[in-house]
């Protein structure tokens, strides 16, 4: 007769029937004592021991002759109900009994009644739960990751999660008794699907408390889409309110959204079902705020508009320092000129800073002339003096970038031509070799020094405020004055600063020996036959600062900066010395629908 095989892989340490017995060796009325030991196999008449202990098994056709020859795994076994484990913490895995039994098993489960726990149990259950619970909000609340590479109980470092709970036993002897490897098997609260469960209702809890301090009042909502590690689109939803209770304004998360695609209509769908997912009412947004993209600020049947077709008060004010950074990444890649100095300054950088053995390279050199100036006095000494400076890659969301590495590779010019003219004379690549002549060509030329000084000037105007607008205890009013103040640095210096400008180009170069208005670098053939004094001055010193002058009064547009105005005079500084009646009458116009009696 055909048996179980007791070293079959799908139930191992199993006990069952030997595969080895046939039916012409073992009639059925005989004992077979097979590896393991313990297992006997009986007649068809009969009942069979099995382990687990405690457990009988006996064929649902017992009255059948013992001459029918049907396999047994063909056969439906019949476990004892009154001899399964009852208790959940005692019971054995289900992969421990044979793969053909495990149904028996589970109905003979079913048919027992629900186990009643005691006490000690519950007790003991909920001291692990409040654990695990506790470990888990501290994790969330850091940000931090809760699995482990390996989480096996030889590996050391199994993980935040683990860790930290091993962490709490040692400091609580009542924790420590009853978790971890003190736990039932079946019931440790630590595996990664009871993890997700408690992450799942702390988010839900957690929002939970959000709407309700929201209440129903009113709220902006802060939005941004980016891709997942699996290159899903995802929108993220916060909202802005005032809390009722304190005053304060608060930024809260509220959800994340799949989206197929990042056009307007789509990121609204998202928008507003997440927005009904909380019973939360679009009619009660008073404000939008989203990045530069065309897609969310644009003025047609873009995101923004499709908002204020649906509330009309739901004005879109975006972020000071970040409107900022998109001029001066707007000017770096619409200006032709700009382009080609940041060109030059990636290729700079491509080869300069490709390895730690060049970038140390430039600071030996470095030191060597900091040391020779301190030597004849030429600089200062003192705390914050003379710090070492280094190449970094500007980056469009490195806030500040293109102004640091343009000042840095000025302040180095003459130590980058020292290590370009290491690197040209090793013969080991040729490749580097031709990429330095082409950097040289670039950089010692007129057009570079001009383009790099006045960028450097330009973007050391818009440098202050930048870092005046990232302050958090910049107020609205102040912040406005300071990008008024910039508008009025740049046309002055439109007006009077060619020929300061002009006078500092030309003493570089006397200074590091470049020739003056040399055709350096550029095919007359895309350039108009102009004098290279009205080229430089005309096609490229007024024409940057007419476009940045532009880019300004584009992203900081009158209507938002009017309703700011108005706003500010709720501030409660000084006792509500900027209140003014007048403000507070046009802040009203701006939201009919919520002040009619006072149009």
């Amino acid at each position: 007769m055909k048996s179980h095989d007791s070293s079959s892989p799908s139930a191992p340490n199993d006990n069952v029937t030997p595969s080895n017995v046939s039916e012409s060796q073992a009639p059925l009325n005989a004992s077979v004592s097979p590896t393991p030991p313990s297992v006997t196999v009986t007649p068809l008449n009969a009942s069979v021991s099995l382990s687990p202990p405690n457990v009988t098994v006996t064929p649902s056709n017992a009255n059948v002759s013992s001459t029918r020859t049907v396999p047994l795994e063909e056969k439906e076994l019949i476990y004892d109900v009154e001899k399964l484990n009852h208790d959940p913490a005692k019971r054995d895995s289900i992969m421990k009994y044979p793969p053909n039994e495990r149904d028996a098993v589970r109905r003979a489960y079913i048919l027992k009644k629900p186990y009643n726990a005691t006490e000690v149990t519950i007790r003991e259950y909920d001291i692990r739960l409040k654990a695990s619970i506790s470990c888990l909000r501290y994790l969330l609340r850091q940000g931090l990751g809760f699995r482990g590479h390996r989480e096996n109980s030889e590996f050391l470092n199994r993980g935040n999660f683990l860790e930290l709970l091993k962490l709490l036993r040692t400091h609580n002897e009542v924790v420590s008794k009853v978790n971890l490897e003190n736990a039932p098997g079946n019931c440790q609260l630590i595996s990664p699907t009871i993890q997700k469960d408690i992450i799942n209702c702390c988010a839900k809890e957690t929002t939970k408390q959000i709407v309700d301090e929201l209440g129903v009042d009113y709220f902006a909502i802060l939005a941004d889409e980016s891709s997942d590690v699996s290159q899903k689109e995802q929108l993220s939803l916060c909202l802005r309110y005032v809390k009722r209770k304190t005053g304060l304004v608060v930024e809260r998360f509220i959800g994340l959204a799949h989206v197929g695609d990042t056009t307007a209509l789509s990121l609204r769908s998202a928008i507003i079902s997440l927005l009904m997912e909380h019973s939360l009412s679009p009619s009660k947004i008073r404000g939008q705020g989203y990045d530069g993209a065309s897609n969310m600020k644009g003025e047609i049947h873009e995101l923004k508009t499709l908002i204020m077709e649906d509330t009309p008060s739901a004005y879109y004010v975006h972020c000071f320092a970040h409107q900022l950074q998109l001029t001066l990444v707007a000017i770096a890649k619409k200006n032709d000129e700009c382009s080609w100095l940041f060109d030059t300054v990636a290729r700079l950088l491509n080869v300069v800073g490709v390895s730690c053995k060049r970038r140390e390279l430039i600071r030996e050199i470095q030191a060597q002339k900091l040391a020779q100036a301190l030597e004849v006095d030429e600089l200062e000494t003192g705390s914050g003096l003379n710090q070492e400076l280094g190449l970094k890659r500007p980056r469009d969301t490195r806030w500040s970038s293109h102004y640091k590495t343009l000042l840095n590779v000025m302040d180095l010019f003459s130590t980058i031509f020292k290590v370009l003219m290491i690197i040209g004379k090793d013969g080991s690549k040729s490749e580097d070799k031709c990429k330095v002549q082409g950097i040289f060509y670039s950089m010692e030329s007129f057009h570079f020094v001009f383009m790099a000084l006045l960028m450097t000037t330009i973007f050391g105007y818009t440098n202050n405020l930048c870092l005046a607008l990232q302050r958090r205890d910049q107020d609205i009013i102040n912040a406005m004055r300071l990008v008024s103040l910039t508008k009025c640095q740049l046309k002055k210096m439109r007006e009077d600063g060619w020929e300061i400008h002009l006078n500092k180009v030309i003493l570089f170069c006397n200074n590091h020996g470049i020739a003056c208005y040399m055709p350096h670098g550029r095919s007359k053939r895309f350039v108009q036959q102009v004098t290279y004094r009205h080229h430089f001055r005309i096609d490229v010193f007024i024409e940057i600062i007419d476009l940045l002058l532009q880019e300004f009064d584009n992203r900081f547009d009158e209507v938002n900066m009017e309703l700011i105005r108005c706003m500010a005079c709720f501030d409660p500084r000084d006792g509500f010395s900027s209140f003014d009646k007048e403000s507070v009458l046009k802040l009203a116009t701006f939201y009919p629908s919520d002040f009619q009696a006072l149009i």
